[in-house]
């Protein structure tokens, strides 16, 4: 009654005094009884006021707000209801102390008295009332205090908060996803709540930010959120791990190359997940979709846009140090003439949050990531199979800027060929076999970290004819290859290297080598590949890796459907080119004796063949011997070897093939293999027509030997020569192994 005569009477200051008194005396006395008297008057006064109490509110309000940390929940109680008489009366003219209203509910939610907390609910419904209807919310304002609250981990405060955000979501005239990143954090934090209710109101608000942001994505800040994605998409919980993801598949569709930057974080997300079994189906599918989707992002114009130019023109703001993964820059470092195309000086502009920010692609967080999940023995193999789509991917798209991590990358990739998956080894065989032959590496540029050390340039190649000459050969860099100018420098790298791992993991040879070799002829040229190996085995001083290596080859190329073509090239001999192969080949083979004299078949030089099993009978016949022998006549009888078969029907101008056939036959004890190749002769036909002397030759002999232009005296010269190095290494192991022996008895 007397503030509404006060109100009558205009009197501010007889209004304020009251307010004051009812504060000062009242509702902040030391006395329980004067506190809630005082609560009473200060509603009844905001009662009088009416539409004047909008004046007030200040002095009004906070006396309660005191009032909600007291420690009677009865007084709490009577604060709630205070504070809703007030409130209910000023209406609109309350938002200007939103904030201190909100933090004051915020605490209430928690209250542990269930009157106190049902009184909050009351003026909270109340609050969220005016809030919708009024146009005046200032939610700049408003946003600290809720990035502040929201990390709160009481479930009621948690509750209470993402009540607020549904409710401000469904203003049409509050545009709350223009601060979608203060808060993202803290809602995929109270997604992992222990409360089913909790995590389902979390859901329920991202999936309505999730449709705003589809809706209006030209407005949305991708890249301010990319990093919180990245963090959440690595979460523990699976709920929060497959939103990110959904999250992250969506941005990655609607940003595009916006996200590029963020690539390493992605990757390091991402790439682990692909690996999951079906107890995380959902994650799993999820980020394969993020993984291809990204990967359709780098483009060839990636390789050819000047790094060092874009890296000082980026818009883009930076990312704070505390995220987890920060998204590439270029390194200034880099010369600005790795752009050919002037066209391409402008840097990629994209449309983000308002700004155009140009993006560039910079491979080295990319390639570490990659890397490092390459060296992780323990990811799964559909993670390795990701990663090495991957390498290969960026070889093709951006492989000038690849090839400054070929080296730091190849160690690893060579180790990968020992993966127990086949699906693992074929993509590295790849990924290997695309570095061997993409032409930027024929002049790539040092690498970042080796800039003096600049790489050799490719050397044309030949094939050695004469041992003088192989020899001067070998004193050639490794880094160029001996047999091909098609193949970059990297290419003989890899055959020596190979062939290295071959030689130290045996066992990997034993279960993987023909494997291995078969897949790379169908990557790269096959003749190549052998002309290679040839030349590097030639030179191999681990004579035993030698033999078997060349037994390896030789069955290979002798039964692999790949090597077709390759077969076809050797069996004739026509061109220099195949009569320069069959050259090379042969004096690498020459480790192997079978191996050589089934060279020679393949290539229908069956006299050297013939002379070639003479020399048999110097050479120490052991167990492995015979046994090659052996499947050397198997061979004979498959479909390899046709028309050597069909050639015996032709006594008068192959008597050389006979004679070497019956040369094994003489060196093979009485078994299958014997039995088998003698019934094979027996079907010869007119055997006494097999007789030759040393000066008859058949005009197809002579004309084939003078079309052929090959030396066969210094190749039989050079096989022998071979095969004593072999015999004194096989005495010298003998003479080790007694050695050991006697150790052993003393």
């Amino acid at each position: 009654r007397l503030v509404r005569e006060f109100v009558a009477q205009n009197n501010t200051s007889q209004i304020k005094h009251v307010i004051q008194i009812l504060s000062q005396e009242f509702a902040l006395s030391q006395h329980p009884h004067s506190r809630k008297g005082g609560l009473i008057g200060l509603a009844a006064c905001s009662i009088a006021l009416g539409k004047d109490s909008g004046l007030y509110l200040k002095e009004l309000i906070e006396p309660v707000l005191t009032c909600f940390n007291d420690a009677d929940s009865r007084l709490r109680y009577y604060a709630c209801e205070a504070l809703y008489n007030i409130v209910k009366v000023a209406r609109g003219s309350v938002l200007p102390h939103f904030n201190v209203l909100f933090d004051g509910l915020s605490k209430l939610a928690a209250d542990p008295d269930p009157n106190v907390k049902s009184g909050s609910e009351l003026l909270d419904r109340l609050l969220k009332d005016i809030v919708t209807e009024s146009n005046q919310f200032d939610l700049v304002g408003f946003i600290p205090l809720l990035r502040e609250r929201i990390y709160s981990n009481n479930q009621y405060a948690r509750q209470f908060i993402i009540s607020w955000i549904l409710v401000l979501e469904s203003v049409p005239d509050i545009n709350l996803l223009d601060y979608l990143p203060e808060i993202l954090d803290g809602l995929f934090q109270i997604l992992g709540d222990n409360s089913k209710e909790i995590r389902k109101m979390c859901e329920v608000a991202l999936g309505e930010f999730l449709k705003e942001i589809k809706k209006n994505p030209s407005s949305v800040k991708f890249a301010e959120m990319a990093n919180i994605l990245v963090i959440h998409c690595q979460a523990a919980d699976d709920l929060i791990q497959l939103t990110a993801m959904c999250w992250m598949r969506e941005f990655i569709q609607l940003a595009g190359r916006v996200m590029l930057p963020y690539s390493s974080g992605i990757l390091t997300a991402v790439l682990p997940c692909l690996s999951y079994d079906d107890r995380k189906k959902n994650i799993k599918e999820v980020a394969n979709v993020c993984n291809q989707s990204l990967m359709k992002l780098v483009i060839p114009e990636d390789d050819e846009m000047d790094e060092a130019k874009q890296s000082m023109t980026i818009l883009a703001e930076p990312p704070s140090e505390e995220s987890l993964s920060k998204p590439d820059t270029a390194s200034s470092g880099e010369s600005p003439s790795e752009s050919d195309a002037t066209a391409l000086n402008q840097p990629l502009c994209f449309p983000c949050s308002s700004e155009r920010i140009p993006v560039t692609l910079n491979l080295d967080g990319i390639v570490q990531v990659l890397d490092c999940h390459l060296h992780d023995t323990s990811i799964g193999m559909m993670t390795r199979i990701a990663v090495l789509k991957w390498l290969y991917h960026l070889y093709i798209k951006t492989p000038r800027k690849m090839f400054r991590h070929a080296d730091s990358l190849f160690p690893i990739l060579l180790r990968t060929l020992s993966d127990e998956s086949d699906e693992v080894i074929l993509k590295d065989l790849e990924v290997l076999a695309e570095i061997a032959s993409s032409p930027a590496g024929q002049s790539e540029g040092p690498g970042p970290s080796d800039g003096a050390d600049a790489r050799p340039s490719p050397v044309e190649l030949h094939v050695p004819g004469r041992a003088s000459q192989l020899s001067s050969s070998g004193t050639k860099g490794l880094e160029c290859s001996p047999s091909t100018p098609t193949m970059n420098s990297y290419f003989y790298k890899f055959m020596i290297n190979l062939l290295k791992r071959f030689s130290s993991e045996r066992k990997l040879l034993e279960t993987r080598g023909a494997f291995i070799i078969r897949q790379l002829c169908l990557l790269l040229n096959a003749e190549n590949i052998f002309h290679s190996m040839a030349d590097i085995l030639l030179r191999e001083e681990d004579l035993k890796f030698a033999s078997t290596m060349v037994h390896t080859l030789n069955t290979i190329l002798l039964t692999s459907s790949e090597l077709f073509q390759l077969r076809n090239q050797l069996k004739d001999l026509k061109t220099p080119e195949s009569r320069n192969l069959f050259c090379c080949l042969y004096r690498s083979w020459c480790h192997n004796p079978v191996t050589t004299v089934s060279l020679c078949f393949l290539t229908q030089n069956y006299k050297h063949a013939y002379d070639l099993i003479q020399k048999f009978g110097d050479l120490e016949v052991t167990v492995d011997f015979l046994t090659e022998v052996d499947k050397l006549v198997q061979l004979i009888e498959c479909p390899i070897f046709t028309y050597l078969r069909l050639q015996l029907l032709d006594v008068k101008n192959n008597p050389y093939l006979i004679k070497a056939l019956y040369g094994l036959l003489m060196l093979l004890p009485q078994s299958s293999a014997f039995q088998l190749l003698s019934h094979r002769l027996q079907c010869v036909p007119n055997p006494e027509l097999m007789q030759t002397t040393d000066g008859t030759k058949s005009s197809a002999g002579i004309k084939r030997m003078a079309a052929s232009n090959i030396d066969y005296t210094e190749l039989l010269q050079h096989f022998e020569k071979v095969q004593n190095k072999h015999l004194e290494a096989r005495h010298q192991r003998a003479g080790r192994a007694e050695q050991l022996d006697r150790r052993v008895v003393l």
